[in-house]
């Protein structure tokens, strides 16, 4: 078995105090033995205005979060999914909200750029949100590559919702999937939990979702309750707000007996992607 974490922050505009941050809790998840971590989206940074992460736009490779994550998953030893940080887009304007996965030397592995982008009106609230006045949507539809914990998948936050993204994973033979988010307090009470947990249901595979979790110096507050889910749809571990580690163990052994004595995957009659 393999020992993984979420990690659950409630970032502020200081990229400096968040990456501080960020290393005391990666600190807690390798004390206690994970592997594989996984960090919220927006961790680097969550500005006063939507605008403020254009300043921190970093060219793929080169950068001080960059570097920071490098660093971390060579120092500890550990495969990092980064949540997302901004990266240059073509639009000069724009970043790419970029999930960057490191290796145990350090070496970045994978790149997934956030494609659904969350434009929308919080229904009951009068919060409006539209990431695309500042992130340029990704193109590369799905993103499933081999690790020493099995094939991974990427998706963010707002992907959750789409579950036609994860289905072609599923196609391309993914295990588990790492969801870095942000999701609001509204939307989260109401659709987080089963999302996440519909996500494994239907994929038969785990889920690291790791959320931003509390109050922001800009005003919103993000749900929390960060979690790890199994294959049929079990919470093996739960945060609800504020700063700390979610952490499971993912068991290849147990989500092979789940897919071949309920083989619901293989009965589909109908193709995705």
């Amino acid at each position: 078995m393999n020992k993984c974490a979420a990690i659950q922050m409630a970032s502020s505009p200081n990229v400096d105090a968040n990456l501080t941050e960020a290393k005391r809790l990666i600190e807690q998840a390798v004390a206690k033995g994970a592997e594989l971590i996984v960090l919220p989206e927006n961790f680097a940074i969550m500005g006063l205005t939507e605008f403020d992460k254009l300043d921190h736009s970093e060219s793929e490779g080169d950068g001080p979060i960059q570097e920071f994550l490098s660093s971390v998953a060579k120092s500890f030893s550990v495969w990092l999914v980064a949540g997302t940080i901004p990266l240059q887009a073509d639009d000069s304007k724009k970043i790419r909200a970029c999930c960057m996965v490191f290796d145990a030397n350090g070496k970045r592995v994978a790149r997934y750029d956030k494609i659904h982008l969350f434009d929308v009106d919080v229904p009951g609230t009068d919060e409006q949100y539209r990431e695309s006045d500042t992130i340029e949507p990704g193109t590369n539809n799905t993103l499933v590559f081999e690790t020493p914990f099995g094939k991974l998948g990427l998706a963010v936050c707002y992907d959750l919702r789409f579950p036609e993204l994860f289905r072609q994973m599923l196609n391309n033979g993914v295990d588990i999937i790492a969801l870095p988010a942000a999701f609001t307090q509204e939307t989260g009470a109401a659709h987080w939990e089963v999302l996440v947990r519909a996500r494994a249901v239907e994929n038969l595979c785990y889920v690291i979702a790791a959320n931003q979790g509390g109050f922001h110096m800009n005003g919103r507050q993000t749900f929390g309750h960060s979690m790890i889910v199994d294959p049929w749809g079990t919470v093996l571990a739960k945060r609800s707000t504020g700063s700390g580690v979610v952490f499971a163990e993912i068991d290849p052994a147990k989500l092979d007996k789940i897919r071949g004595s309920f083989p619901v995957l293989e009965h589909r009659r109908l193709s995705c992607g």
